[in-house]
């Protein structure tokens, strides 16, 4: 009867020891699980922190681009584009069409600017030319608003005659940029920033 006593101690503390092993184990668990948690909280608000500073490094870097550094001064932005606007704006034809015998049809003429400031208005000489590059007629038209990192085009005229089109810029003017370029207006000599419109 003691014998069969003493078992049902042992066993009583047994369970005891496992039901408190258990909860340890489990107490750690919860523990473990908690700290995993925090860790993957405090990655994800890294790789988010990350993401912004590369974002606003990428941003810098194209500031910076375009901050050149002239005869150890930085330049403000519109100088540059004004002083090194053929880098920027150009004029361009579309793939238009011409016939067995002469003709020009479907003929675009596109303005692209890659500055960022709008172009109030660009107008174009559109020359067109016989076989021998003789001119038998030129035209001109005005492309009006051309978008900041954008295209603006216009229909030009078709012709009865003609195997191409060469093409010219006359004006480009810009408010947004102070810029007033005409090929008519040669820029003056010893002049660091010619096509501004009006000083500052």
């Amino acid at each position: 009867m003691k014998r069969h006593a003493g078992y049902t101690v042992v066993i009583i503390f047994l369970l005891i020891f496992l039901v408190l092993s258990y909860s340890r184990q489990q107490s750690r668990v919860k523990k473990v699980l908690s700290e995993n948690e925090r860790l993957i909280n405090e990655n994800r608000d890294l790789k988010h922190s990350l993401d912004v500073n590369s974002q606003t490094a990428r941003q810098i870097a194209d500031r910076s681009e375009v901050r050149v550094r002239s005869e150890g001064q930085f330049v403000e932005r519109r100088t540059y584009y004004r002083r090194n606007w053929k880098q920027f704006i150009a004029v361009t034809t579309s793939d238009y069409r011409t016939g067995f015998l002469g003709g020009i049809k479907d003929l675009q003429i596109i303005v692209r600017n890659q500055s960022e400031y709008p172009l109030d208005n660009v107008v174009v000489s559109v020359q067109y030319m016989r076989g021998n590059d003789e001119v038998f007629k030129t035209e001109e038209y005005t492309i009006n608003d051309v978008p900041a990192k954008g295209t603006k085009s216009v229909q030009a005229s078709s012709s009865r005659k003609g195997q191409k089109v060469a093409l010219r810029l006359l004006s480009i003017t810009s408010q947004p940029m102070n810029f007033c370029w005409a090929v008519n207006k040669p820029a003056p000599p010893g002049n660091p920033d010619p096509y501004l419109c009006t000083p500052q």
